[in-house]
């Protein structure tokens, strides 16, 4: 397939894969299976962030605490 303008490799590569009609409940269930793997990839990405700056409950106590003022336009 050539490449279209605009669109990314995975969406490339999934018109590829599923050149042919789906069920409704097949789609919802590919959805489903690629929402919870890319979930898991910023689950994986943030525990590691967690780990390498010893962050810990308190860390994100204290975040939830924190007041982000900006500059007023009026």
């Amino acid at each position: 397939m050539e490449a279209v303008k605009g669109l990314t490799n995975l969406q490339l590569e999934l018109l590829k894969m599923f050149s042919i009609p789906l069920k409704e409940d097949q789609l919802k269930e590919i959805k489903a299976l690629l929402s919870r793997y890319f979930a898991d990839k910023a689950t994986a990405e943030m525990d590691l962030l967690w780990d390498q700056n010893n962050w810990s409950d308190e860390t994100m106590h204290e975040w939830a605490q924190e007041h982000m003022r900006t500059k007023s336009e009026h």
